[in-house]
């Protein structure tokens, strides 16, 4: 049996359907290929950024100065020595971008400038940190992206 020329350019693109829509099922259907969103109220904390920009316009200063180190403990977070915020209530999230299930949040204190997470509590990898807190009802917010 003969194919024409026409038979075979139909034949083809079948077969490049075929091969796309396999390809587009596999990745949608792994567990490997979570596709989640960063937090779940994405909408609402989009309406919100302005305060986001805000905070961190307000901690700018302390940000350039402040530093994360791996140690033998954990991840030393060391804020600058002239932020003298007595007693200051915040919080200090870790958020894994590859698996949710990582993410958590720690209130602090900000009456000390050094911070220890716990070594058992992270994983090697990529991790974004994100430092809040609220003194004279002004926000601060110092956002930074380390790989422990």
């Amino acid at each position: 049996m003969k194919i024409s020329w026409g038979t075979g350019i139909v034949l083809a693109f079948i077969a490049f359907i075929i091969f796309i829509l396999y390809f587009v099922f596999l990745a949608s259907t792994r567990n490997q290929a979570n596709h989640d969103l960063v937090t779940k109220e994405y909408y609402k904390e989009e309406l919100a950024y302005q305060e986001e920009i805000d905070a961190q316009q307000n901690a700018l200063t302390y940000a350039k100065a402040t530093s994360f180190k791996k140690t033998g403990e954990g991840l030393l977070i060391t804020l600058p020595e002239d932020l003298k915020l007595d007693n200051t209530q915040g919080t200090v999230s870790l958020y894994r971008p590859s698996n949710k299930q990582l993410d958590f949040d720690l209130p602090v204190s900000l009456s000390n400038t050094h911070l220890l997470i716990p070594d058992k509590q992270l994983l090697d990898g990529r991790w974004d940190i994100r430092i809040f807190w609220s003194y004279n009802d002004e926000n601060f917010l110092i956002k930074e992206s380390i790989n422990y």
